[in-house]
């Protein structure tokens, strides 16, 4: 059976919505990643072909990426994973989308730039909830006010959160926070400022974190000054202060492997029925030296379920002959107004 893409992690919480979702629409994903029986059993249970190696098997990897020409990555951390297979696609000539929000990964894919503009390569991380509506709101924002030198954007997920996501926030709980301050990229404290904003109920308290916006709506509008903020329990925001303190204990080995083990006993994900009743709801501010400012927000289904269909449709677009070569954000790619396509998404500009 031929391949439309390559998804590899498939058969993680994320890449499952995915590969099910490319399903429904006809695709074709050649599933794969380093579980065998994994992969056997949902390659029969989907119908689908499959391929099992590891990341450092360059000569299956590349074999792999020469067949599909395009690669969904879902397989995180993607600090560990994203560098041996954007280096495949710069090898082999395939597209590269990926699902991350990590901030250091943008930041490589940048700094791939150029060398994949020489070959005819689209380097798209962040093409799932991270950072699909986010960026196409602060592309938005810039767009209503060019003249603008600060962004700041806020989110509230509603629903639960994949053990892949955990297990993320695992290993950068004693990074602290990053703000970008004068076009670079800044080191904060974890939780350093709160503030409130109203996704549309009311004032809420949200707090800073190291979100991917703060490396890509750089990239996309220019502006020098970006924050990123959430709505975190306050017992949250407590805990993140503490990390301040207790950041290098977090980052032990010993209490990393306890971490992760109690992640792994927690279940996979939200459940449909969880995903069906969430919703992602966005706030973004702009303003320039002359204190102009402008406001807009945005609402989105669940965050799982938006990563499957975003992520898909950037697929479909890539073998459409719609991939940009070189380092792309989504709004770059595919414009601002790229997240209205999709079914359930409001965006409203506060006046």
């Amino acid at each position: 059976m031929a391949a439309d893409f390559l998804l590899y992690g498939s058969y993680g919480y994320t890449g499952r919505l995915i590969a099910e979702r490319a399903r429904e629409l006809g695709l074709t994903p050649l599933l794969a990643g380093r579980d065998a029986h994994a992969l056997q059993a949902q390659a029969a249970e989907l119908g689908l072909p499959h391929r099992s190696f590891a990341l450092d098997d360059a000569a299956a990897l590349d074999a792999a990426l020469r067949e599909t020409r395009v690669v969904l990555h879902a397989a995180g951390p993607f600090a560990h994973t994203a560098r041996p297979m954007m280096e495949a696609c710069l090898r082999t000539g395939a597209h590269y989308l990926d699902i991350t929000g990590e901030i250091a990964v943008f930041e490589l894919a940048a700094a791939q730039g150029s060398g994949a503009r020489a070959v005819g390569v689209m380097l798209m991380p962040g093409a799932g909830f991270d950072v699909v509506p986010s960026d196409c709101l602060a592309a938005h924002l810039a767009r209503r006010l060019p003249t603008a030198t600060s962004l700041t954007l806020a989110f509230q997920a509603i629903g639960g959160a994949s053990r892949g996501t955990l297990t993320t926030m695992v290993e950068n709980a004693g990074e602290g926070g990053a703000v970008r301050r004068g076009g670079r990229i800044t080191r904060v404290p974890a939780a350093w400022r709160s503030m409130e904003v109203d996704f549309g109920r009311g004032p809420v308290t949200v707090t800073t974190i190291p979100w991917g916006d703060v490396s890509t709506a750089y990239h996309s509008t220019g502006i020098p000054d970006i924050a990123v903020y959430t709505r975190v329990p306050r017992r949250q925001v407590r805990m993140m202060r503490l990390t301040r303190r207790l950041g290098w204990l977090l980052g032990s080995a010993p209490v990393q492997r306890i971490l992760k083990r109690s992640i792994r006993k927690g279940p996979a994900g939200p459940t449909p029925e969880q995903r069906a009743k969430g919703a992602s709801v966005l706030w973004g501010m702009v303003e320039d030296a002359d204190g102009r400012r402008a406001v807009s927000r945005l609402r989105t289904p669940e965050g799982y379920t938006l990563t499957a269909r975003t992520s898909v449709e950037a697929v479909r677009r890539i073998l459409a002959g719609e991939a940009p070569a070189g380092f792309q954000t989504p709004s770059r790619a595919y414009g601002p107004d790229w997240i209205l396509q999709f079914d359930g998404v409001e965006r409203e500009d506060v006046e």
